[in-house]
C-alpha cells in the first residue's frame, strides 16, 4: 500500500464533510489553481487544503508533529481523487433527481448537537465558528455527506453472500494467521569474557558458568543468582524472558531451551564466546483455531473486501460516464 493511499485511509472519515461546489462560486478560489474537474464542478487546491486542515482540526486540535504534516502532504493526490469521487455521486444523485428532505438533515445534526455536545446548541455553534464553518456551511457538509452514504447504499446491494468455499479457501492460504506457534516461559543468565579477569577470559567465563549451574542445581535460587550475575538485559528482572517462540533465540539455543521440560535446567552451553545456562518454567503447545471458531470472522471481512469492491466498480462507472479531468 503506497503512503498516498494508506493517508487517504487515515482522512476517509472526513472526506464526505467536504465536496466541490459549482464553477460559478469558485472563481475567488482559481488563485490556487485548478486540481481537477468533474462534468461542470471545478476542484481547486484551495478546497483539497480546506481539507487536509479539516482534518487536522477535526484531530481534537492535537498538535501536529512534522511527520504528520508530511503525512498530510502525502495524501494530497489521494484527496484530490476522493473529492472526484464524491462529486461524481452527487452529480449522479442530482440527475436520478433524488432529494434529502430537510428533517433528515435535521435530525442528523440534531444527534450530533446531542452526542458531542451534550444537547447545547450553543456549545455546537460556538465550536463550528472556531473551525471556521457557519451553521448553513455545516448543513451543506452534513447534507453532501448523506447522500454520498445513501447513494453507496442504493448503488451496492447488501443482500450477496460469501460462498463456504470461498472461506474455507482464505482460512487455509492463511492459516499462520490463526495458529499460535509453541512458547516457553524462559530463564535465563548469560556469562560473558571480561578482558582483565584472567590470562584467559573465555576459560574463566566457562569456570564461572560451571560454578553458578552447580549451584542451581543444588537448589540456590535461579532469580537471584541472574540478578547478582547474568550480563544480559533481564539481570535486573532475574533472567525472567518471559514467553518467547522459536523466532526470539539463536538456532543453538532454540534447539536446547525447546528440548527442555518446564522446571528442567540446561547444561552449560557455549555460543562463540558466550555462556548461557537456561530454564524453561512453563510450556505452551503449539495451537491452530479451527476453522468452525474463525468462519464467521473470515465470513464478515470477505463481506467488507467484496462490498469494497463492488463500490469501486460503481465509482469506476460514474467516472466513465463523466468527464474527468486531474491535472
Amino acid at each position: 500500500m503506497t503512503p498516498a493511499i494508506r493517508l487517504a485511509a487515515i482522512a476517509a472519515a472526513f472526506l464526505t464533510a467536504l465536496s466541490p461546489v459549482r464553477l460559478a462560486a469558485q472563481q475567488e478560489k482559481m488563485v490556487d489553481g485548478i486540481a481537477a474537474v468533474v462534468n461542470s464542478n471545478v476542484i481547486t487546491y484551495g478546497q483539497v487544503r480546506e481539507l487536509l486542515m479539516f482534518r487536522q482540526r477535526s484531530m481534537g486540535q492535537q498538535q501536529m508533529t512534522e511527520e504528520m504534516k508530511e503525512k498530510m502532504q502525502e495524501s494530497q493526490d489521494a484527496a484530490i481523487n476522493d473529492l472526484v469521487d464524491r462529486q461524481l455521486i452527487i452529480d449522479a444523485f442530482k440527475t436520478d433527481g433524488f432529494q434529502i428532505p430537510e428533517y433528515v438533515v435535521d435530525d442528523r445534526i440534531n444527534s450530533l448537537i446531542r452526542e458531542e455536545f451534550g444537547g447545547d446548541r450553543t456549545s455546537f455553534v460556538r465550536t463550528l465558528k472556531a473551525q471556521g464553518f457557519s451553521l448553513s456551511r455545516f448543513r451543506e457538509v452534513e447534507r453532501e455527506k448523506i447522500i454520498v452514504q445513501a447513494m453507496r447504499q442504493k448503488a451496492v446491494k447488501s443482500d450477496f453472500v460469501i460462498s463456504p468455499d470461498k472461506i474455507e479457501a482464505f482460512y487455509r492460504s492463511n492459516i499462520a494467521k490463526y495458529s499460535t506457534p509453541e512458547e516457553i516461559r524462559l530463564s535465563m543468565i548469560v556469562l560473558r569474557p571480561e578482558a582483565g579477569d584472567s590470562d584467559d577470559p573465555v576459560t574463566a567465563a566457562r569456570e564461572v558458568a560451571a560454578e553458578i549451574r552447580q549451584k542451581l542445581a543444588d537448589g540456590a535460587d535461579f532469580g537471584g543468582m541472574a540478578q547478582m550475575y547474568s550480563q544480559d538485559s533481564t539481570a535486573e528482572l532475574g533472567g525472567d524472558w518471559g514467553w518467547i517462540d522459536r523466532k526470539t533465540l539463536t538456532s543453538e539455543l532454540n534447539q536446547v531451551a525447546f528440548s527442555l521440560s518446564p522446571g528442567e535446567l540446561s547444561d552449560v552451553i557455549q555460543v562463540g564466546d558466550a555462556f548461557y545456562i537456561m530454564r524453561v518454567e512453563a510450556k505452551k503447545a503449539a495451537v491452530t483455531k479451527p476453522l468452525a471458531e474463525m468462519r464467521d470472522e473470515i465470513s464478515a471481512k470477505l463481506y467488507e473486501e467484496e462490498r469494497l469492491r463492488l463500490q469501486k466498480q460503481w465509482i469506476e462507472s460514474l467516472r466513465s460516464k463523466a468527464y474527468v479531468k486531474i491535472f
